[in-house]
């Protein structure tokens, strides 16, 4: 478990480079011919640009001093085509560097999604959604930036200001003693402002990102909201969140002001006084008019160069905050992962799940036991139901079951195989869950019911709704099966979603079953199918059920009365309300109304 690091002044000192960013580069080597090309396009592009001042110096020594029409045009004719390879290598380099910046981003947002649905429960329990999704959204923009654009225009503008600053000494040397002089001048201000910015920004991304996870909460959360007429705060601590944002990326824009608006101010300060000490010497007889020219846009290529080199700069250090964040993500390592040396789970297999001695308490709330020595053991085919006031341990045992947990001590075991011996894949595979919460995705009923089995048929899916009880209501819908569900399944009743989540099951037949029965009061038909439907997926699996019916507690092979981790009582309906324990109080107070067997939760 690791909550993902906000900025400090610590963090503030290591990440004063663009180091972050080198991460980043095998990315790039994937696309070797694309960089390539990119380079080809860039350099070409550069060195028809140095080759300007030159052809322009030639015409105006010797152009405009000839009486002959043709030779001049001649001049000018180069110069046409040279603006043509420029402009020809310019939009070369451009495709290929955008191409390069999408492509990068691409894979790296698959990665990075790929990478978080593998993380372990624990890493969500105390990081939020939109913070996560930020990352993949707005820092992923400024990679693209950085390696689409940034990148490029840095060794552009590199390129250019040395081979103006060697043009330039060749041309004449003591006028480029007097603009060299200036260049630290520029170069600290660069340097030193460059760590302003990546500091700035990264902090505007933090705040960026805690914006948006609360922006993501209050829209899924909107009718409760709506439900409470808290409308009102939640706007306002939106704003909030929001002018936070606003006034950390205000920072970090005034820093990149202040460094592009000081480089620009002293290149181009040099360059007058350059130009003012050039006319003396054409003046004078010294230097001729197309030397002083030649110099003079040989300065003003190193100067803008070195303007735009600060600008890009901070948006390199900008995009290294972005990179530092998305890496820290990547090298996330999942709390629950496959050992070195997995064992195979028997085939065909039993359903058989024990747990032994196992203690377990939340990474995020360790010094509170919700497990403390559990031990039980369900034989192949057998119905199991799990009962117990609130805080028990009841949907504790369903999350270490399915491994979103390993637990401080003890053993679970599925088949006579430690869950953390073998893959997560393979067990989990075995096991079909029915959760209290139904989690429906914004995709049609067909692909709800068929997610992950992505080769299931039509016919397939079908046969599952049946069984679940789910295809009457389906078939009626406007567009069937391929009915969208909307987000959340949103469109649809709690009776019908709990039905899709059966179905699911239903499809996957797996030969473990876990059921967290809902608490919500659904009308007597829909209770009537869902009950009906989760008969018959009981059926010939091993199930754990967390009951909340009276009805499941009946059917159930033995009954498992948890409290404070503990298993205190075992046994039938009949013999536990006779013993008088808990579960007898329990009972009493949750499976009063025998007629119809719905209580609100155990």
């Amino acid at each position: 478990m690791a909550v993902m690091p906000q900025t400090d002044k610590t963090t503030e000192k290591k990440n004063r480079t663009l180091k972050p960013l080198a991460r980043l580069i095998p990315y790039l080597s994937r696309y070797r011919g694309l960089v390539a090309a990119a380079l080809f396009f860039l350099v070409l592009a550069a060195a028809t640009t140095l080759a300007l001042p030159l052809a322009l110096r030639r015409m105006i020594d010797h152009g405009f001093a000839s009486t002959d029409g043709h030779f001049i045009n001649s001049y000018f004719g180069m110069l046409l085509v040279l603006a043509i390879l420029l402009a020809t290598a310019s939009a070369m380099r451009y495709y290929y560097v955008i191409t390069i910046g999408e492509r990068v981003v691409a894979d790296l947002r698959r990665e990075v999604f790929a990478h978080v649905t593998r993380l372990s429960a624990s890493f969500f329990d105390v990081n939020q959604s939109g913070e996560i999704v930020s990352r993949l959204t707005a820092d992923t923009v400024q990679i693209k930036s950085a390696f689409g654009s940034s990148a490029s225009q840095a060794l552009r503008n590199t390129i250019l200001c040395l081979g103006a600053m060697g043009m330039m000494i060749y041309t004449s040397p003591w006028l480029s003693t007097m603009v060299l002089g200036a260049i630290p001048l520029i170069v600290f201000p660069i340097v030193g402002f460059g760590r302003s910015v990546r500091r700035r920004s990264r902090a505007a991304q933090d705040t960026l990102a805690e914006s948006s996870a609360f922006a993501s909460e209050t829209v899924a959360a909107s009718r409760t909201i709506q439900s409470f007429n808290g409308e009102s705060v939640a706007s306002d601590r939106y704003a909030l969140a929001v002018e936070n944002a606003y006034d950390a990326a205000r920072s970090a824009i005034r820093s990149r002001a202040l460094l592009t608006g000081f480089a620009i101010l002293l290149g181009f300060g040099s360059i007058v006084a350059v130009l003012w000490y050039g006319a003396q010497s054409v003046l004078s007889g010294t230097m001729t008019a197309g030397t002083l020219g030649q110099f003079v846009l040989y300065s003003v290529i190193a100067a803008s160069s070195l303007g735009q080199l600060s600008e890009v700069w901070g948006e390199l250090s900008a995009a290294g905050g972005a990179a530092e964040r998305l890496t820290e993500l990547l090298h996330e390592v999942p709390a629950v992962r496959d050992p070195e040396n997995p064992k195979t789970l028997p085939s065909p297999p039993r359903g058989e799940v024990e747990f032994n001695s196992v203690s377990f308490a939340y990474p995020a709330r360790v010094s509170a036991i919700t497990l403390n020595a559990l031990s039980f053991k369900v034989r192949p085919g057998e119905t199991v139901a799990i009962v117990g006031p609130s805080g028990a341990g009841k949907s504790t045992v369903f999350s270490l079951l399915m491994r979103f947990y390993d637990p401080q001590s003890g053993q679970i075991t599925l088949d006579g195989v430690d869950l953390r011996e073998t893959r997560l894949a393979d067990f989990r595979s075995r096991m079909a869950i029915v959760p209290q919460d139904v989690t429906i995705f914004a995709a049609s009923i067909h692909d709800n019911i068929a997610f992950g089995m992505p080769n299931a048929t039509r016919e397939a899916v079908r046969e599952a709704a049946i069984a679940a009880q789910a295809d009457e209501f389906i078939s009626r819908l406007d567009q069937g099966y391929d009915t969208m569900a909307g987000e959340r399944g949103i469109t649809l009743s709690g009776g019908q979603r709990q039905r899709i989540a059966i179905a699911r099951a239903v499809l996957k037949n797996a030969p473990v079953l876990l059921l967290d029965e809902a608490t919500s009061a659904l009308d007597a038909e829909s209770e009537t199918l869902v009950q009906r439907a989760l008969d018959g997926l009981m059926e010939n699996r091993t199930t754990l059920v967390i009951a909340h019916r009276l009805a499941t507690v009946l059917k159930a092979d033995r009954i498992l009365v948890l409290d404070a981790g503990r298993v205190v009582e075992e046994g039938t309906h009949q013999s536990l309300v006779a013993k008088g324990g808990l579960y007898a109080k329990l009972a009493r107070l949750q499976f009063q109304d025998l007629e119809r067997p719905s209580v609100a939760a155990i």
